[in-house]
Parts: C-alpha cells; structure tokens; sequence
C-alpha cells in the first residue's frame, strides 16, 4: 500500500498502524531525508505530487493508495491518471464539503481542490473511498499553544462558534482500517468528534488538562485578522467566514467514527489530557 504525505500528521499515522498490523507498506516522501523516523521496514520512494513523472517508481506493484493533496491543483488531472493506471483502490483525504451545515459551506479554495479532485477520482473508475475529516483536534495546538505557554490568555475571534473537533489518531484508524479491509468503495464518510464545543469550551478543556485556569479573550474578526501575516490571509478568511455562519447553531456531529471502528470516538477532553505535553514542552 502507498501512503502520501507519509510525514505529516494523519499519513504518519497511517504508516504506522498498517506497518503495526503487518501490512507492507510504501511511503511516498519529497525528501529523503525527511523519512529518517518511519518505522523499520518501510520502503521509502521519493516523489512529488507537482511532478507527475516522478511517481511511477512509487505506484509501481501497488494495490491501493492514501492520497493526501499536498499540492496545488495542476497537476491532479495527471497524478490521478497516474494512480488509475497502476493501482485499484484509492482513499482520498478530502473535507466535508458536502455537508449540509454553514460551517462547511462557506465556499473556499480547498473545498473547490478537493471538490475536483473527486470529480477526477470518480471519472476513472477507481474503486475509491473518500474520508472527510471536520475540524481536527490538533488544530488546537498550532492556534493556542504559544498564547497557553505565555499569559495563558488566548486572543482569538468566534468564542461562541461551535465545531466538533475530531481526533488526528480516530481519522488514521478509520483510514487504515479501510485500506486493510477494502470493502468501503463509494463510502463517503463525514469524521467528527463526538460533541459540540465552543472555541471558548476547548480552550477551557485544555486548560483543565493543564491543571491551570486560561482564559479566553475575544477579539473582532478585524483584530484577528490584522495580526497574520499577509499570506495567512485567505485561510484565515476562510476561517472567519466559517466560524461566523456557525456561531448560533450546534456543530455538525456524526457517529462514523463510532460506526467504522466500533468504539466511541475520542473526545476533546481526552485528547487534550493525551497531548497536555505539548502545550507546555
């Protein structure tokens, strides 16, 4: 099995649960160097999304791939031609642009990537299976932690909106799960965790896994976004839009999760007890 993006945070993951279940996997990096941590017996193959040609030694032999897009948008139509002529499964790392809740559709560049890159996919034929990831827990720690290792006052706008903040670990075995399976082709599941929280609640969580009292400070939209560098602009755009059609309504919640691997899902506050190191080391 191929996994890109295997250093990042979900395929990382992946590679290590499928090599953990004696599953012979393959790992897709940029740089070599960059794979220096995978587990042992891992076969590493270096390429590049933006360069369709420097796939084929990867896709090579190949059963069933993990796409993760790390790319910009050119080069999907030849990448996914490429996949479709060497491999018969694919699963797909795509976002709930589907869903029917405002959190989810505010239009944006991602959700037309991924949009497209379905529509690529199912012209194919490849039996795909498409996983779609809400709000991901370990957002927390790129927004919140250097404010949580300062004063502990965390600046940030939409206290009130609403996500269901889903586990990195829960989406890794739901993917792994799925390619070791097969089983899944033309699923289109919708990851969330397993409540509602406001962006103020989880910053309360952490807090209490802290064993500290932080505290939550609003900032208007126009604050916020003044204090990002100009690139971070249009993600951070994309998030405000998003937060403000949520703010006022409960987040979209499934039980995917629960239904694909027969456990409840983890929750905000257990991942939070679980990554309490992190917002301190």
């Amino acid at each position: 099995m191929l996994v890109t993006g295997a250093t990042g945070r979900i395929g990382r993951a992946v590679v290590d649960l499928l090599t953990g279940a004696g599953v012979p996997v393959r790992a897709l990096v940029r740089r070599a160097e960059s794979a220096a941590t995978l587990p042992a017996g891992v076969e590493v193959v270096t390429g590049d999304l933006t360069a369709p040609g420097s796939l084929d030694a990867a896709l090579h032999g190949v059963g069933a791939v993990f796409l993760v897009w790390t790319a910009p948008p050119q080069t999907a139509p030849a990448v996914v031609d490429r996949l479709a002529a060497h491999a018969r499964r694919v699963v797909y790392l795509s976002a709930p642009h589907r869903t029917p809740h405002p959190f989810f559709q505010q239009p944006n560049p991602m959700a037309a990537l991924h949009a497209g890159n379905e529509r690529l996919i199912a012209a194919t034929g490849l039996d795909a299976t498409i996983v779609r990831p809400g709000m991901f827990a370990s957002n927390a720690l790129s927004w919140w932690a250097a404010a949580i290792r300062g004063d502990g006052v965390v600046r940030w706008p939409h206290g009130a909106a609403e996500t269901a903040p889903v586990d990195d670990r829960d989406v890794a075995e739901v993917v792994a799960r799925i390619l070791r399976e097969g089983g899944h082709v033309g699923g289109d599941h919708v990851l969330t965790g397993p409540e509602s929280l406001t962006q103020a609640e989880q910053v309360r969580i952490v807090g209490d896994a802290l064993g500290r009292r932080l505290t939550f400070e609003e900032m208007t939209p126009d604050e916020f976004r003044n204090a990002v560098p100009e690139a971070a602009r249009p993600a951070v755009d994309m998030l405000l839009a998003a937060w403000d059609a949520a703010t006022g309504r409960p987040a979209y919640v499934t039980s995917t999760v629960t239904d694909l691997l027969g456990r409840p899902a983890r929750t905000f506050r257990q991942w939070a007890t679980d990554h309490a190191p992190a917002f301190t080391g």
